[in-house]
């Protein structure tokens, strides 16, 4: 089954950093866009950011412009998100997931392939 693997998150105070990895399982993510989701129990799971096949294209949702940064690394199969100057409403679970093409998408009724998620809690 492909799948994706999300690791990174855990407690940080506001202000801080932390850099999630989105590694895959049983395929090659080489040729399809990732985008990461995150989400809070009670709320529907927002978009937060997109990178293309080729790592070219990138996009981000206006919460988190200047302070997220995403990044791939194919011969890995792996894509990160760095997120920089946490806030208490950055706090959800975490998830990557693959679109069905090389370029990014909006919504994520299309993108396939989740993961179990990580945590990210930031709070004093």
């Amino acid at each position: 089954q492909w799948q994706f693997v999300e690791s990174g998150g855990g407690l940080v105070e506001p202000g801080g950093s932390l850099r999630l990895s989105c590694v895959s399982s049983g395929f090659t993510m080489a040729g399809y866009a990732i985008g990461w989701f995150r989400q809070v129990p009670g709320k529907e799971r927002e978009g937060v950011s997109c990178i293309s096949a080729s790592g070219a294209l990138k996009s981000y949702e206006d919460v988190v412009k200047g302070r997220f940064t995403i990044s791939r690394d194919n011969a890995r199969n792996a894509v990160y998100l760095q997120m920089n100057s946490l806030k208490p409403e950055d706090t959800a679970v975490y998830f990557c997931a693959r679109a069905p093409s090389t370029l990014c998408m909006s919504g994520s009724a299309r993108f396939d392939s989740w993961g179990q998620g990580t945590q990210v809690t930031v709070s004093s």
